[in-house]
């Protein structure tokens, strides 16, 4: 059995890829320092495997530390999540998204240069900025970054590629993300932010449940059908599988170049209001919204061509925008049970 270590492994997307990891039949290493999340996955991720994974307190900047880590566990792959991601604070606070995200980043691929090493990246598809067209395809040229966070994406993909060129025993897969949302269909873990939600979905499911008085939706006046943003909205676990079809392809050697890149989102957009309006359609809610003034930062639209995933990965989303929602209402009423 091959080792996966998962850095961020308790946080949302983290903890989603554990479980389906597991599944598979991989050996999975927890690496997390809880700086944005608490361990309600963890421990929901071990009720879901029915039993407990190693879980190591640590941050990754840390490189004595990551160096132990290697030592400790023989690690076949890394998938790495551990960075920082509210785009909001990386505005205000850039040095911290700076030292975090690339020290990370960096210390991990030391690793990977020494020992010889496969390093699956979660990217993110604000490397793309506002694109000329839509849907967007890998060959999509990179835009300036619209944040701190996003140029961080942009500069980790850079930081790969030429580790990749440099150091021989070292593979690498850059999976971009559109806009994962949803939770596990077992409500036992999910997307749980700190504070007020940065994200869609958490706002409208606590606006739903009254943690939260009303959800803003950030303009109305966008060139779309009905004003409102339009988004590659991708089903958390279908996106946790990509990550086992990437991991995959690196031990199996099935990859064609030491670099490559994925778009994993679904190619069909929705808009904001359509997303609001399905959510209170499915689950029989009524959620308190109104316009509020454009959010700086914010592009009209964006959606993926996800045919290179589809074919290379042999990986495709297959949950219904309807299964997604339902989801993550049940998971936003398990946290009401367990007090969060």
């Amino acid at each position: 059995m091959k080792t996966v270590l998962v850095s961020g492994g308790a946080g949302f997307i983290g903890s989603h890829v554990t479980v389906e990891l597991t599944q598979a039949g991989y050996n999975v290493v927890i690496a997390d320092d809880f700086s944005n999340c608490d361990e309600t996955n963890y421990n929901g991720v071990c009720k879901i495997l029915g039993k407990e994974l190693p879980l190591v307190k640590m941050d990754f900047c840390d490189a004595e530390k990551v160096d132990g880590l290697f030592k400790e566990f023989k690690i076949d792959a890394v998938i790495h999540f551990a960075a920082f991601k509210a785009v909001g604070e990386s505005v205000s606070e850039p040095l911290k998204y700076y030292r975090n995200n690339l020290l990370s980043f960096m210390n991990i691929l030391e690793q990977a240069r020494k020992h010889g090493g496969n390093v699956l990246f979660s990217s993110s598809a604000t490397v793309y900025g506002q694109p000329d067209k839509c849907p967007v395809t890998e060959n999509t040229p990179r835009k300036p970054a619209e944040s701190p966070y996003g140029n961080t994406k942009v500069m980790c993909e850079d930081i790969l590629r030429d580790s990749i060129k440099a150091y021989p025993g070292v593979r690498g897969i850059a999976l971009r993300y559109f806009n994962p949302i949803g939770a596990h269909p077992s409500a036992l873990i999910g997307e749980l932010p700190r504070g007020v939600p940065n994200n869609l979905v958490p706002f409208i499911t606590q606006t739903a449940i009254g943690k939260r008085e009303k959800l803003s939706v950030f303009g109305n006046d966008y060139p779309t059908e009905d004003g409102t943003c339009k988004r590659d909205f991708i089903d958390i676990v279908d996106l946790a599988k990509a990550h086992v079809c990437a991991v995959a392809r690196m031990l199996e050697g099935r990859m064609e170049e030491r670099y490559e890149i994925f778009n994993v989102g679904t190619g069909t957009p929705l808009s904001v209001m359509e997303l609001v309006n399905t959510f209170e359609k499915v689950n029989g809610v009524k959620v308190n919204w109104e316009f509020a003034p454009r959010r700086a930062g914010d592009i009209t639209a964006i959606w993926a061509d996800p045919t290179l995933a589809n074919e290379k990965l042999g990986w495709k989303a297959t949950r219904t925008t309807a299964e997604t929602l339902a989801s993550a209402w049940a998971w936003e009423k398990h946290l009401k049970e367990i007090g969060k």
